[in-house]
């Protein structure tokens, strides 16, 4: 006789961030991620919520990778009443703690000492790591006797996994965000090919990205072009991933002579940090990339690279002559040090503001995006007088016809795919395209809906 599981959409969908999913069964009551809501005007209003669940009676969360939208409200569910355990890859682990202790400390400055605005405390965070524990790729676990985990390497950023849930047989299948391989650094999306039912991501699900030569080429070019017409290229980089693959491509371009050598500026403590931690961890890099290491080849660093830690030394980069790289968060200009970097260089035809990643709608990142006449930065309108350049194909996430192709892999096994982890309507044209090309059973859940599923 079957058995029957839950699986509730609470977060990522409807929106590309706040991934939310709590799955229940007999004896069972987990969740996988966490997230933040992002790049929304309502995105503060809804993360400071109550959880629309009981977090005392949840017994496990399953983490899939730590960007803030996987991770954000972690410590809020902890101050809620959750005491199970928490599980995902060490990496993941490792750069969680970085991630969650700077975002409370923005939390803590922005609220001017109100500590009730806060989302969490440092105690709530020291709480979750109590809690927190690591399972290795590749690595089946046995969860309280209901089911066991087996985590595949997602290839998106570094720690990055797709956790694969076995209820006597039945595969259920959280990609969480899966990687736009081959990648620079890291090692390829793992095949899955006997899932039963899946949730997956869909943040391109409605286009594709340019040519991985195409981006290389295109990438040199502006760089070249930027230092030839003695400007400043300013990158808007999230610290976690894009940033160690533009030290990477810039190492290589330097250390190779293809491009001149200027100075360049990593003007992003935490993704300081978050660089750290990759150096650490080359084993998780990809093939070419290791026997470069071996060879000697410090792939993050190279000369006149400026490693920028305080806001002081950040403002006095404006002062430092043309052409220069810098390289600044937050990756939407949402925030963080690159605001004055825009500001700065926005209004200057000889430069250029390279967007090297998703820019959700609502944030500056989208408006600079449309190459607007005139833009608003920290109350002051500037002419648009810098380049616009835009380079997709350095994204971590998979693009539309990735998406099909990894789930064809697993069509003939497939039940259900429910289609999560984009704007709506990348959801909802990836959704009717693995229903017309692979001709499997593809859901756009919706949020705050549960489906019941047989195992």
């Amino acid at each position: 006789m079957s058995k029957k599981l839950k699986v509730t959409f609470w977060g990522g969908v409807g929106s590309v961030t706040g991934a939310n999913f709590q799955v229940e069964g007999e004896g069972f009551n987990f969740l996988v991620d966490c997230g933040l809501l992002q790049g929304v005007p309502e995105s503060e209003e809804e993360n400071k919520k109550p959880f629309p669940f009981d977090p005392v009676k949840v017994d496990n969360l399953f983490v899939t990778h730590a960007h803030m939208d996987h991770i954000g409200k972690i410590p809020k569910l902890v101050k809620e009443g959750f005491s199970g355990t928490i599980y995902s890859t060490p990496e993941t682990r490792e750069i969680a703690e970085i991630m969650l202790q700077d975002a409370l400390k923005i939390m803590t400055n922005d609220s001017l000492g109100d500590e009730s605005q806060l989302l969490y405390s440092q105690g709530d965070l020291y709480k979750t790591f109590t809690l927190w524990k690591t399972i290795e790729y590749h690595e089946e676990t046995s969860i309280d006797n209901n089911f066991s985990v087996y985590l595949k390497d997602a290839g998106h950023i570094l720690g990055s996994s797709m956790i694969e849930f076995n209820f006597d047989g039945t595969k259920f299948v959280f990609t969480g965000d899966t990687g736009n391989s081959p990648t620079p650094l890291l090692r390829d999306t793992e095949k899955i090919i006997d899932a039963t039912y899946m949730v997956m991501d869909s943040v391109y699900g409605d286009r594709n990205h340019e040519p991985k030569v195409e981006r290389d080429k295109k990438f040199k070019r502006i760089v070249e072009e930027t230092i030839s017409s003695g400007g400043a290229l300013v990158i808007p980089a999230f610290s976690l991933e894009r940033t160690q693959v533009l030290l990477y491509l810039l190492n290589n371009l330097i250390e190779d002579k293809l491009i001149r050598s200027v100075p360049v500026f990593l003007d992003s403590p935490l993704a300081i940090k978050v660089t750290e931690i990759y150096k650490r961890s080359f084993d998780n890099f990809n093939k070419e990339v290791n026997q470069e290491i071996k060879e000697g080849d410090d792939i993050f660093n190279f000369p006149k690279l400026h490693i920028t830690k305080s806001s002081m030394d950040s403002r006095e980069i404006v002062r430092v002559p043309n052409p220069k790289i810098i390289i600044a968060g937050s990756g939407m200009s949402s925030g963080g040090r690159i605001i004055h970097h825009e500001a700065n260089f926005i209004g200057d035809s000889n430069s250029t503001i390279l967007l090297v990643g998703y820019q959700a709608i609502g944030t500056l990142g989208r408006e600079i995006s449309q190459k607007p006449k005139y833009v608003e930065i920290k109350g002051e309108t500037i002419e648009v007088k810098a380049r616009i350049e835009n380079i997709l194909g350095y994204s971590s996430h998979k693009d539309s016809d990735a998406l099909i192709d990894f789930v064809s892999n697993t069509k003939d096994s497939l039940k259900k795919v429910f289609v999560a982890m984009g704007e709506p309507s990348a959801s909802v044209f990836l959704a009717q395209k693995l229903r017309d090309y692979l001709e499997v059973d593809a859901v756009y859940p919706q949020r705050g809906k549960s489906y019941e599923l047989e195992y």
